[in-house]
């Protein structure tokens, strides 16, 4: 039976106040197209552009697209049958491209400063009969976080997140540059890189770091800090903390944000954990949560006598660290991730967690008297989608609270302590999901499944093409 909390229905006042202001600012002429946007698979913003009455419209009729959005890998190919019966899905709805209804939340709405009377609302998947569409990661993220708020809890987290910012002389959009997917651009470096937090190549880049800086905040992103990262071109960008969904909806949008802003200066902003380039090194999202109780006291924080840990906190811990295996694909959801897990590099290599050390899976900050106390999960790339990362989160720490879990000791030394190891490659994290049932039953019917197939095409796409280690290793020397 579908979650009653997902049924298209009336909105809260919340959301009734936020469609009479975004009517309000069409019927002025401020707005004048709305994109209704719903994250993929992928996390990645799909959607139409609607202008003046037709977007009034479309908040309570939602807008129609086609199934076949929820059917693609990364390259935009359709890996479903949608032309059989039931569409490669066993289900009528999803059967011959048909139509799926993006409901739109007003509450998300809000005005683009890059984009002069312009706007995003963001939406959730119906089916047209108002039927919550399984798939929909926001939906799936919901229902997760559902679970938490069964137990009389709310989970909070901190984004921090790094990425790569290059100078684009060509955009590569000749003809024959096209294809699925096309060429990428060219690029030149902002900084070179190993130049770590210094002052002087912070201010060097600082005019562009400004534009991107007014805007997040224009936007209503939660920005705390900007900074220079280890490599070539790389920076970090860490939010404050926020609660529930509206984590995954700052993720969502500040990289589309940071694409279409970059683009906009001769600059590409890629989340792609490690780019193919010299001295690249590898960017990570790392997410650092806490349960929050119904007074908004941190429940993280330790009681006399607990240790640097609260009992809630260990067993959250002990349930992220149980499920991390078949976490892993919602963390890390592509082939190029799996290049970053490596001993010795401030990047996980095995499920192991540690008090304050940048070497563990999850990094435990704080304790007693802190009200900051919370766990940094630092297996993520920044390429993940936010719901589905924030949701594995949530199932898998729930699972620790139910049963009241422990996560064991600390690791001193966690590159060589036992544990074990994180998937080393995409089809073995895809594997791992496949044989989590906790995460099957969190993520709802079907998804896993779902998931995994999008997943396991992505990679047979890859296992097809002729590398060029592979040229270079065989083609003389045979």
């Amino acid at each position: 039976m579908a979650d009653p909390v997902d049924r298209p229905g009336p909105w809260s006042a919340e959301q009734e106040q936020a469609a009479l202001r975004l009517v309000a600012e069409i019927d002025a002429g401020r707005i004048e197209v709305v994109r209704f946007l719903f994250a993929d698979q992928h996390g990645v913003l799909r959607g139409k552009a609607l202008v003046g009455a037709a977007a009034s419209k479309a908040l309570r009729r939602g807008v129609s697209l086609t199934t076949t959005l929820i059917a693609k890998d990364t390259s935009h190919r359709t890996v479903f049958p949608v032309f059989t019966t039931g569409g490669g899905f066993d289900m009528p709805q999803m059967q011959g491209a048909s139509d799926l209804l993006l409901v739109p939340d007003p509450s998300t709405w809000r005005a683009l400063p890059w984009a002069p009377n312009n706007a995003w609302i963001l939406c959730d998947l119906h089916f047209p009969d108002g039927t919550p569409v399984s798939f929909c990661s926001r939906r799936v993220a919901r229902r997760a976080l559902g679970g938490l708020a069964a137990e009389g809890v709310s989970l909070t987290a901190g984004l921090e997140v790094e990425f790569h910012l290059f100078r684009v002389p060509d955009r590569n959009i000749r003809p024959d540059q096209s294809g699925q997917p096309g060429m990428p651009p060219e690029f030149g470096l902002l900084s070179t890189g190993a130049q770590y937090l210094t002052e002087v190549t912070y201010d060097a880049v600082e005019p562009v770091m400004e534009i991107f800086r007014r805007q997040l905040l224009a936007l209503g992103l939660p920005l705390a800090s900007m900074e220079v990262e280890f490599g070539p071109s790389q920076f970090e960008f860490t939010f404050a903390p926020t609660q529930g969904i509206d984590t995954a909806d700052n993720m969502v949008l500040f990289r589309t944000a940071m694409k279409e802003i970059a683009r906009r200066h001769g600059l590409h902003a890629t989340f792609m954990c490690r780019p193919r380039m010299p001295n690249a090194a590898s960017s990570g999202w790392h997410l650092h949560q806490s349960l929050t109780g119904p007074d908004g006291r941190n429940l993280f924080v330790p009681e006399a006598g607990e240790g640097d840990l609260s009992a809630i906190g260990r067993h959250y811990l002990a349930g992220l660290l149980a499920h991390a295996p078949g976490a892993a694909v919602m963390a890390a959801p592509t082939i190029n991730a799996y290049k970053r897990y490596r001993a010795y590099s401030l990047a996980p290599d095995r499920v192991v967690w540690a008090r304050d050390n940048r070497g563990a899976m999850i990094r435990m900050i704080g304790g007693a008297g802190d009200p900051a106390t919370r766990l940094e999960n630092r297996v993520g790339e920044p390429a993940a989608n936010p719901y589905l990362y924030l949701a594995s989160q949530a199932v898998s720490g729930l699972d620790g609270l139910r049963r009241r879990l422990d996560p064991g000791p600390a690791a001193d030394v966690p590159y060589e302590a036992p544990g074990p190891v994180l998937p080393r490659t995409l089809g073995e994290a895809v594997a791992a999901l496949r044989a989590d049932p906790v995460l099957a039953e969190g993520f709802g019917e079907g998804f896993v499944d779902y998931y995994a197939r999008i997943k396991e095409a992505e990679i047979r796409r890859f296992e097809s093409e002729v590398s060029e280690w592979e040229h270079r290793e065989y083609f003389d020397l045979f």
